[in-house]
């Protein structure tokens, strides 16, 4: 999964949310940063009960915030909707010792390519760099 670091570089860079259920995020600065939440239309639980699991379906939890405002967290986006933000400039993904390659066409018409440890983030430092020629 995307770190938080790399996470906060999209959003520096200007990379927008539209926040959909499924979606990823951190609350940074709070003491939470290892914490991943989903945005959700309902919130579900597994529970112990003595005859087993029960899962309940809750409309809050106990601890839930009131509200947030977006800007006051960050995105921390999948594999298919970085590669979705690529779109036709995604080249390829192939796997290399260490990790993954993401080979991709900046706004010039060359190709790039993208190597990190992690798939999510090798995605995202091609978007970042898809960015940095958007400037």
């Amino acid at each position: 999964m995307l770190d938080l670091a790399l996470a906060q570089q999209l959003r520096k860079a200007g990379l927008a949310w539209n926040p959909l259920p499924g979606d990823r995020f951190v609350l940074p600065d709070r003491g939470m940063d290892d914490e991943v939440f989903v945005v959700s239309n309902m919130v579900v639980e597994v529970h112990d009960v003595p005859g087993g699991q029960v899962i309940g379906f809750n409309g809050t939890t106990e601890w839930a915030l009131d509200s947030l405002e977006q800007q006051q967290v960050v995105w921390i986006p999948r594999e298919t909707q970085l590669r979705e933000l690529l779109a036709e400039r995604f080249v390829s993904l192939e796997s290399v010792t260490g990790g993954f390659a993401v080979t991709f066409s900046p706004n010039d018409g060359t190709t790039a390519r993208e190597v990190d440890a992690d798939v999510e983030s090798a995605y995202a430092r091609a978007v970042l760099a898809v960015l940095a020629t958007q400037g």
